[in-house]
């Protein structure tokens, strides 16, 4: 399994960052975890982590949709009008209890790399990095 250098939970839910920070950690899939509470933090972390091409930009990002302040899809909105090379790397997977078709689709149009149900596994994180990351080696 690839080991990528950088994942952002975005979830406003503390007990699921927390589960998911613990399990992330426990598959060592990446060398840095940066975890924010809605959409405005997580656009704060990757202001702050993407500035240098050798910083600790995070390549995977989990995004939840419901969210106060600004939701997943606000933060998709935002995020896609950043320079290009602050989302390079990045592969967004939006991490949510709503399979609606409707927010499948929404999804799909903000260039999200993948949508899946919460829980986070192990196997739906395996899953992800053999599908984005497994060309890096």
């Amino acid at each position: 399994m690839p080991k990528i250098s950088s994942v952002l939970l975005v979830d406003d839910d503390s007990t699921t960052n927390f589960l998911n920070e613990l399990m992330l950690r426990k598959m060592a899939v990446a060398d840095k975890l940066l975890i924010a509470r809605n959409g405005k933090e997580a656009l704060d972390v990757l202001l702050e982590h993407c500035e240098n091409p050798d910083s600790s930009c995070p390549m995977l990002v989990f995004l939840d949709i419901k969210m106060p302040v600004m939701n997943g899809f606000e933060f998709l909105e935002v995020y896609a009008q950043l320079p290009w090379a602050q989302q390079r790397n990045t592969v967004i997977v939006i991490l949510t209890t709503s399979l609606h078709d409707r927010d499948t689709e929404r999804a799909q149009r903000l260039h999200v790399a993948d949508f899946i149900s919460k829980p986070l596994t192990s196997e739906k994180v395996t899953t992800i990095l053999e599908k984005h990351f497994s060309q890096m080696h």
